[in-house]
């Protein structure tokens, strides 16, 4: 019987975390205390989806 073979999951790099959790904070910090960040501005749901993308990248991935 052949072994099923199920993927493994790392931790990602502290860099790849805190990028992630920084991009996220701006964002809910634009959309709830009213903050300008120009490059997110009117983008928040790219930069979110960029967020969370960086950080499943950095789970599957050792380079990242």
């Amino acid at each position: 019987m052949k072994e099923a073979h199920f993927m493994g999951l790392k931790a990602p790099s502290i860099i790849t975390f805190l990028v992630s959790v920084i991009l996220v904070v701006a964002v809910l910090m634009i959309k709830f205390a009213g903050a300008t960040v120009p490059v997110i501005q009117g983008h928040e749901f790219w930069a979110l989806l960029f967020a969370y993308t960086l950080l499943a990248a950095g789970s599957l991935t050792r380079s990242l």
